[in-house]
């Protein structure tokens, strides 16, 4: 009896060490795919900050995750061109004072800019004021921004004498930016930087159309946004199909010194006091 139960079980033992083969790995691998790009299409995606045209909130090195849901879902909200269609479906709508990521239109490109103009609104530049339907944005001088010089962030002086080099807390070298606060209509308010004078400063009234948005950098004088027209590099107008989703939260950020054949400079690149701010 005793050989009898060895030779039936022999077999289940067999099937059991089957079942974690080759096969099982790719159905695994293929569910996590899956997961991983509904994940990415509906709920959250990873960004990088490209440039600095978001300063000071946003520095170049810095890694946002950027949700999905608030403003419905395009074709541009899904990752590799995998669906092509037209519109938006459980589209919502941006409020005036969010940081969006965006298709670039007409590149294979995504940006992100701060939501200033509505559909509907007036929007105009005046001596490096932002004008609201007519009315001044309050702009306050605050302290200067103090952006230490690394890797990837240089000192850039748009302006002759706009920006200085100075010393850090820290002893370290900065690049002091002139910073300001303004405050949207509604309460939101948030920090710019202003060189100086540039044409950019002063601009005729656009009128946003319906289904547009009108998109401005914190780096007022470093931003290609909605007060230049495509053919010269900018924005203009947005329609709201191209919107990807709102900036939710900084999961990482490094100042461009890391190597990768050197892991520890992964940890002394990293700027340990930008991670976790929320926009």
């Amino acid at each position: 009896m005793a050989s009898d139960e060895i030779m039936e079980a022999a077999p289940a033992a067999q099937h059991r060490q089957s079942s974690g083969g080759p096969a099982e790995t790719v159905r695994f691998l293929i569910v996590l795919f899956v997961l991983a790009v509904l994940l990415r299409s509906f709920i959250a995606a990873p960004f990088s900050i490209p440039s600095g045209s978001m300063m000071p909130r946003m520095m170049i090195g810095d890694y946002l995750f950027v949700i999905k849901w608030p403003y419905g879902y395009s074709r541009y909200s899904f990752p590799f061109g995998i669906l092509q269609f037209d519109g938006r479906f459980w589209k919502g709508s941006a409020r005036r004072g969010d940081v969006v990521v965006f298709r670039f239109p007409g590149r294979n490109e995504d940006l992100v800019k701060r939501v200033i103009g509505l559909p509907g609104d007036l929007v105009q530049m005046r001596g490096g004021t932002l004008y609201l339907n007519g009315n001044a944005v309050p702009k306050v001088r605050v302290a200067d921004f103090l952006m230490p010089i690394t890797a990837n962030s240089p000192c850039r002086m748009v302006v002759q004498g706009g920006a200085r080099i100075a010393a850090g807390p820290d002893g370290g070298r900065t690049c002091a930016y002139p910073r300001f606060r303004e405050t949207l209509p509604g309460g939101r308010s948030y920090e710019v930087l202003d060189q100086g004078a540039t044409p950019a400063d002063d601009t005729a009234v656009f009128v946003v159309p319906e289904g547009n948005y009108f998109m401005l950098g914190d780096n007022r004088d470093d931003s290609e946004d909605s007060r230049f027209p495509r053919s010269a590099g900018g924005v203009a107008f947005l329609p709201e199909n191209y919107l990807i989703g709102r900036a939710f939260i900084t999961f990482f950020s490094t100042d461009g010194s890391a190597e990768w054949l050197k892991p520890w400079t992964w940890f002394t690149a990293a700027r340990w006091n930008r991670i976790g701010g929320t926009y």
